[in-house]
C-alpha cells in the first residue's frame, strides 16, 4: 500500500512541482493550501485545478486571515518590489516576507499529517532563490522537523517519525522547471506572481516573475502563462 504525504500546494512552480515529484516517488499525495490575505489569491484556482489534475486525494484549503498581523507586503497595500536586479534581490529579505508563513503553514500540514497517519511532508521551498527567506533554510526545515516529533501525540509516543521533504532546495530555477517538464507538470497551470492582475495576469515584473522568467529561458523554453508585460 502506497504511504501517505502531505503536500503543501500553493499553484505556484515549486509547489506543482513538488507534488509531481512525491507522486512519482509513489506517494498518495494529500494536498493542503491556504487562503491567508494574500494579495494574489488567484492562485488558489489554480491549486484546485493542480491537485484534480495531478491524482492528489484530498485538497484542503484552509482559511487563516494574516491581514490582521501585517508585516508583508503580500498581505497588505504597501508595493510589492518590482523591476530589481538579482543584486537588488539578494541583498537582503524583501517586504514581501510574510512573518513565519512557513511555520504557520507547516503546523498545519502537520497537523493533519497525524490525523492522515502520514509520516511524509513535502514542501517546495528552495534555499538557493535569490529572496532569502529564513523559513526556506535547510537548518529551519531540520528544526521544525525535530520540534515535530515533540508536538504531537503520535510523535511521543513512537507511532509516527515525520519527514519534511524538500526535494528542490539546492535548485536552481531553471534545474526546477527542467525536471518538472521531465514530469509532466502542467506550468500553465501554475502562477508565480506576487501582483497579478485581477484577471490573473502575472506582472512581469515582481522579484518572483523575473527568477520565473530567466529559468524558463535558460531552460531554452517559452513560460506558458500570460504576462501583462512581454
Amino acid at each position: 500500500m502506497a504511504k501517505k504525504a502531505v503536500i503543501l500546494l500553493s499553484g505556484g512552480l515549486d509547489s506543482a512541482t513538488t507534488l509531481a515529484i512525491a507522486k512519482s516517488e509513489g506517494f498518495e499525495t494529500y494536498a493542503i493550501s491556504f487562503r491567508y490575505g494574500q494579495r494574489h489569491a488567484f492562485e488558489l484556482d489554480l491549486a484546485k485545478k493542480l491537485a484534480k489534475t495531478g491524482g492528489v486525494e484530498k485538497h484542503l484549503i484552509m482559511d487563516i486571515d494574516l491581514r490582521g498581523l501585517g508585516g508583508s507586503s503580500l498581505t497588505g497595500y504597501n508595493p510589492v518590489p518590482k523591476d530589481r536586479s538579482l543584486e537588488e534581490m539578494s541583498a537582503g529579505i524583501p517586504t514581501t516576507y510574510v512573518p513565519a508563513r512557513n511555520t504557520i503553514f507547516l503546523s498545519f500540514a502537520l497537523s493533519w499529517a497525524e490525523v492522515l497517519g502520514a509520516e511524509d511532508i513535502f514542501v517546495g521551498v528552495n534555499a538557493l532563490d535569490y529572496a532569502g527567506y529564513p523559513d526556506c533554510r535547510p537548518e529551519y526545515i531540520e528544526a521544525f522537523e525535530k520540534m515535530a516529533g515533540l508536538a504531537t501525540k503520535a510523535g511521543v509516543e513512537g507511532t509516527q517519525h515525520l519527514k519534511i521533504h524538500t526535494p528542490l532546495i539546492d535548485l536552481s530555477k531553471a534545474q526546477i522547471i527542467k525536471k518538472g517538464l521531465n514530469l509532466g507538470v502542467a506550468y500553465a497551470l501554475t502562477s508565480s506572481c506576487y501582483d497579478p492582475s485581477s484577471e490573473g495576469e502575472a506582472c512581469g515584473r515582481c522579484d518572483s516573475c523575473l527568477l520565473r522568467l530567466k529559468g524558463f529561458a535558460e531552460v531554452g523554453v517559452i513560460d506558458p502563462i500570460r504576462y501583462a508585460t512581454a
